[in-house]
């Protein structure tokens, strides 16, 4: 590879997959449950998309991205055959913050039990299975489309549709549960 087209592979992985950066270790955040983790399963992902980079023809950078981390997640971490990690308790690094959207009208009681509100509701997605916890993730964290998380998982839109809806019904009666 010549070096002018080298340095234009570059500039151009940079101005592509560089930016999807924050959902990459998103994902990866929730899929291991741990932050070094997570740096690790980002780094080797960065490292095979600026590798196939030149390779890529897709319309979808994010999702070709977040596929690449999910794949290297998963192989790192057993994920497939059903090896999940589990927090101990009061361990701060056991599951990933959800972002905390503050309302710049609120008190201090309503942003008080906004951030209840999250942690909570964080606490819950993290107790999710592996493959319904990432479907939750992609679609209302990462607000992909069906169609993405169907591309990024490797499943049919309908599967992705009714792991949204288990994940869904999992967190309601969780929800209730707790409000019981």
């Amino acid at each position: 590879m010549s070096e002018l087209h080298a340095t234009s592979v570059n500039r151009g992985f940079e101005a592509v997959i560089l930016p999807h950066l924050d959902a990459a270790y998103n994902l990866a955040r929730w899929l291991t449950r741990n932050s070094a983790d997570a740096d690790d399963v980002v780094q080797e992902a960065m490292l095979r998309a600026a590798t196939y980079f030149s390779g890529f023809r897709g319309t979808n950078p994010r999702a070709w991205l977040l596929q690449i981390v999910r794949n290297v997640a998963y192989a790192s971490k057993n994920l497939m055959r059903g090896a999940a990690l589990v927090p101990l308790p009061g361990d701060g690094e056991g599951t990933a913050q959800m972002p905390e959207l503050a309302d710049p009208g609120d008190d201090p009681e309503t942003a008080l039990m906004r951030r209840d509100d999250a942690r909570r509701v964080t606490r819950l997605l993290a107790s999710l299975p592996a493959e319904l916890r990432e479907t939750m993730v992609l679609r209302e964290i990462e607000e992909l489309s069906y169609k993405e998380i169907a591309q990024i998982t490797e499943a049919p839109i309908g599967t992705v549709m009714s792991r949204l809806s288990r994940g869904r019904k999992l967190l309601a009666g969780a929800v209730a549960a707790e409000q019981g």
